[in-house]
């Protein structure tokens, strides 16, 4: 079966946690077709620390937000690898550097950030999904995968974990299970009445089936 594209649908990894405050993985957005692309939106937030009563780092966090929301990645970085070294084992600061690198279009020192965050902190859902990313922007589709059903292992109701199996699932021609992929995170998005998510899955799901029966309308 050839794969086509599947130009409309592509979703950025974005996840809550929780009550937690939204926490932003890189702005990213994987299609359904071709090489995984580095799409540009708008500069978002990158999460606060929640917990943490450390002056210090929640003033760093804040001026790795500010620059940021500027556009200012290279700044962001800089501020991010000062926390870093200020506290080592501080697997946020890693998983948050890894997405101002992928950003900046440096997947190999992204990958060493998101390991690093998940050695610190191994039950980290978001850094193995966001690790799955990268791979996928190298067409490393076996290795995206093996790290989407880690952060599903987690997380089972991680939606957008699901729904990026179910696209690297795609890609390798699998199709039955990419389906059953995106289904699932239909009813996840469904119970979480995240209704934008919801129209974009089922969206999504159309165009897989138009494209294999382009009888279905």
């Amino acid at each position: 079966m050839k794969i086509l594209p599947i130009s409309s649908m592509i979703l950025s990894l974005i996840a809550a946690i929780g009550g937690s405050p939204l926490v932003l993985a890189v702005p990213t957005k994987v299609a359904l077709y071709g090489n995984t692309q580095i799409a540009e939106k708008q500069p978002q937030q990158l999460a606060q620390l929640s917990g943490e009563g450390d002056s210090e780092r929640s003033q760093l966090v804040q001026q790795a937000n500010a620059l940021y929301n500027q556009g200012d990645l290279t700044g962001a970085e800089k501020i991010l690898r000062r926390l870093i070294k200020k506290y080592p084992e501080d697997a946020f600061g890693h998983f948050q550097l890894g997405n101002v690198l992928l950003r900046q279009k440096q997947p190999e020192p992204a990958i060493t950030s998101y390991q690093e965050a998940i050695r610190l902190k191994p039950k980290y859902a978001l850094a193995y999904n966001a690790l799955g990313v990268v791979y996928a922007t190298q067409d490393r589709w076996d290795d995206a995968i093996s790290q989407y059903r880690k952060a599903l292992e987690i997380n089972a109701n991680y939606g957008e974990a699901m729904t990026n199996l179910g696209q690297a699932l795609w890609q390798l021609n699998k199709k039955d299970e990419a389906v059953a992929s995106l289904e699932k995170a239909l009813n996840i998005f469904k119970t979480q009445s995240r209704n934008d998510k919801v129209y974009q899955i089922q969206q999504m799901l159309k165009q897989i089936r138009t494209a294999d029966d382009p009888s279905v309308s």
